[in-house]
Formats: structure tokens, C-alpha cells, sequence
């Protein structure tokens, strides 16, 4: 099984740039997994209490569970994935069934920044977006998706998407194998990362 990690800041096209590798591949090869489902669940506090935490820090991920979920996934078992509620900032009471597969593809903003995380990673995937774009894509998301107020999604950004994404995100591009510049939209760079998986799928380990 090969895992490959794609990360990147808020915006960056990660998402694109996976779901454009996997429609290469064949959703039959992939199996896709949101590090955002894997935020911790507090379900001790309020509504009010978890509107205000960081979920743009590392910490707000548990990724724990993440990495034990890999680890069943690369033993051949199947796994039944948290889901997150972001209107009511929770775990849902739903899951997903995940199926262990030939490829498993991650993404997130702080998949390359975790050691143990990374050291499950086989390929790893920096998605490098300018800040503009980035943002307008938040504000966008945030607001159609999630329900956001364009004034919660300003403050949101100026207090902890912009500095998380400078004290971790951006660092952790050090660690990245391939850095793919504007997402989804970079033709060539989504093809390299396909190139390279599909040499594993035609029993070609990378080495």
C-alpha cells in the first residue's frame, strides 16, 4: 500500500489536486481520507466554547487516531472514519467506511506537519497557492459550505489562519517530495504525481 500525503494552506487546492490525481487512477485504486474529519471532538463544551478554538493549530487535530486509522488501513482492514460536523464545530454521529486499498491519499493543512504522520507517508505533496487566491477561496468555502458570516471568517483569518499558516503550514513545505504551484490548476505538476503512483499501481515500487 502506498500512502501519499498532500498538504498545503487554506485554499491551496489540495482537494482539487487529489481528486484530479484519484479520476487518473480510478476511485477503484484510491482510497481518500480528509485530515479534517479528524479534528478532535470536545463534546464536554458549548457551542460557544468550541466557536472559539484554534482550529487552524496542529493540536486541533487528533491525529492519533489518524495514524492508528493508517495502520489498520495498511494492515488490510477496513475502518470506520470520523466525520465533522462543521456547523456545529462536532464529530458527527455519522462514520465512513474506509477500504484498504492499493493507494491511500491524504490531505489536509498539517499532514507534513506531524513526524509520526510523515513517517507513514511514502510520497509526500506541498500544494503551494498565493495568499490572495487563498484566502478568496476561504471566504467562499466558508460562507457557502459551512454556513460562515464574511465578518467570523475575516477575524477567523487575521487571528489564527494567517499565523498558523505562517508558524506551521509554510514550514512544513521543507519536508514535501514535489511541491505542485496553484493546485489543481497546475496540469503538469498533477500528472508528475500521477506518474509516480501509477508506477506503484503497475507493480513498480517506488524505491
Amino acid at each position: 500500500m502506498l500512502i501519499i500525503g498532500i498538504a498545503g494552506g487554506t485554499g491551496s487546492g489540495k482537494t482539487t489536486v487529489a481528486r484530479s490525481v484519484m479520476e487518473r487512477l480510478g476511485a477503484d485504486n484510491v482510497t481518500f481520507i480528509s485530515q479534517d474529519n479528524y479534528y478532535k471532538d470536545n463534546p464536554h463544551l458549548t457551542y460557544a466554547e468550541r466557536e472559539k478554538i484554534n482550529y487552524d493549530h496542529p493540536l486541533a487535530f487528533d491525529n492519533e487516531q489518524l495514524i492508528a486509522d493508517l495502520k489498520l488501513l495498511l494492515s488490510g482492514q477496513e475502518v470506520q472514519a470520523p466525520l465533522y460536523d462543521f456547523s456545529l464545530h462536532a464529530r458527527s454521529r455519522h462514520t465512513e467506511l474506509l477500504l484498504p486499498k492499493k493507494i491511500v491519499m491524504i490531505e489536509g493543512l498539517h499532514v507534513l506537519s506531524d513526524a509520526n504522520l510523515r513517517e507513514l507517508l511514502a510520497i509526500k505533496v506541498f500544494v503551494d497557492t498565493d495568499p490572495d487566491v487563498r484566502i478568496l477561496r476561504r471566504v467562499l468555502r466558508d460562507i457557502e459550505e459551512r454556513g460562515r458570516s464574511i465578518q467570523s471568517v475575516h477575524d477567523q483569518y487575521l487571528n489564527t489562519v494567517k499565523p498558523m499558516h505562517d508558524a506551521f503550514i509554510e514550514p512544513s513545505k521543507k519536508y514535501a517530495d514535489l511541491i505542485i504551484p496553484e493546485g489543481g490548476h497546475n496540469e503538469i505538476g498533477v500528472q508528475l504525481l500521477t506518474v509516480l503512483t501509477e508506477k506503484y499501481l503497475n507493480d513498480d515500487p517506488l524505491q
